[in-house]
């Protein structure tokens, strides 16, 4: 038995499939246009921390400009536009760039300094049960010492206040590099060492393919935990002997009673600081890409 177009209430010539799957992908169609547009998931979490300084902006100009004082004083506090003002004077003086540049300087080679020592010694005691016993009492003697109680003892050790500056701000950088170093190379799985010696491969070969890897993401959180602390030392080490710099600038502000540069100084320090962390993930970026994506957590 057979059936036709006119058998099922088709006109003849035209389609079933027509008159069935129209009213569906009208359906569709209406839905996809009814359908919210969405932003990638990166453009959202940018949006999101943006308004998040845009909120804090604004209870900063409430607060000022209201005298706000409950435990907490705003009344001798600038508000966002004397600063934002007093921010643009500063950047047409050649000597706020100078200050900027000689912090930047100084940071790069303490840095430097820092990740070469504090990699090496933490692979070291990672490795070696002995190393990890001799270092370790200097490590944890040294490193609860704040960076401004380092100044006298730098000044006296230095050849100069370039150098000791710079001695202060290698001393933040370097502790938190070692300690997440030996983590990292402690936390490596003792079963992949092992099934890697059972194949032949020497020490060397062990380190550098599978130990590194498998330490590389301690690492890295090391270098920009050490990023962040050498700023700060940075400061501290600005303010007391320091004759350029955004310390230097921060505490002339402070001395000479101009309280937008202070908050200039505090916000430089704050903006170049996340700066160099973001650069320093952005380099060490390649080296993690066997890692799950961000957007896969």
């Amino acid at each position: 038995m057979s059936l036709n177009n006119s058998d099922i209430g088709g006109e003849a010539g035209s389609p079933v499939i027509d008159q069935v799957d129209t009213p569906a992908a009208d359906t569709v169609a209406t839905m996809a246009r009814q359908a919210p547009v969405r932003l990638p998931e990166t453009v959202r979490r940018y949006l999101v921390r943006v308004l998040a300084l845009l909120a804090a902006l604004l209870v900063w100009h409430w607060a000022s400009s209201r005298g706000f004082n409950l435990f907490i004083n705003f009344e001798n506090v600038p508000g966002p536009l004397v600063v934002g003002q007093a921010l643009i004077e500063a950047l047409s003086s050649a000597d706020f760039y100078l200050h900027i540049l000689h912090s930047l300087r100084r940071i790069a080679v303490a840095y430097v300094v820092a990740v070469v020592l504090g990699v090496g010694l933490g692979i070291l005691m990672g490795r070696s049960r002995l190393a990890e016993d001799i270092i370790t009492p200097y490590i944890e003697l040294l490193r609860p010492i704040p960076a401004v109680a380092w100044i006298p003892l730098a000044i006296l050790m230095m050849p100069s206040e370039e150098s000791s500056i710079i001695f202060i701000t290698f001393l933040g950088a370097l502790f938190p590099i070692v300690i997440n170093t030996v983590h990292g190379v402690e936390q490596t799985p003792k079963v992949l060492v092992r099934a890697a010696r059972s194949l032949g491969a020497s020490n060397a070969a062990i380190l550098r393919h599978v130990v590194l890897p498998g330490a590389l993401p301690s690492i890295v959180a090391g270098l920009a935990i050490g990023m962040g602390v050498a700023w700060f030392s940075l400061l501290a080490g600005e303010i007391i002997s320091g004759q350029y710099g955004i310390g230097y600038f921060t505490w002339s502000a402070y001395t000479l009673i101009q309280y937008p540069q202070i908050i200039i100084g505090m916000l430089m320090i704050g903006g170049l600081g996340t700066l160099c962390t973001l650069l320093i993930k952005l380099l060490c970026r390649p080296l993690l890409r066997w890692q799950v994506g961000e957007n896969d957590r």
